[in-house]
């Protein structure tokens, strides 16, 4: 509580919504201005792929066929060992 300012609960928002008719989402943002979605992401990840877009086009397609054939190899090591795993 600062200043004898309480803040309400998230029932008893729930409760304000529900006698106004609107979502609490409305109650809480009455100039209908809703909040950005907050984006997380691996920032190395984002930059590795940053830096590899940079690369001369021949450098880029040898590591992004490298990567896609990792991938590969995973999705059919997995596909086997499920169904492998269920005979």
């Amino acid at each position: 509580m600062e200043n004898g300012i309480r803040e309400p609960s998230v029932a008893e928002l729930q409760k304000l919504a529900k006698l106004f008719h609107i979502t609490v989402d409305e109650l809480i943002n009455p100039q209908d201005v809703t909040p950005q979605d907050v984006v997380l992401e691996d920032k190395s990840v984002t930059e590795k792929v940053h830096l590899i877009n940079e690369l001369d086009d021949e450098d880029k397609h040898l590591i992004y066929r490298m990567i896609e054939t990792m991938l590969t190899k995973k999705k059919f090591k997995d596909f086997f060992q499920k169904n492998i795993a269920t005979l």
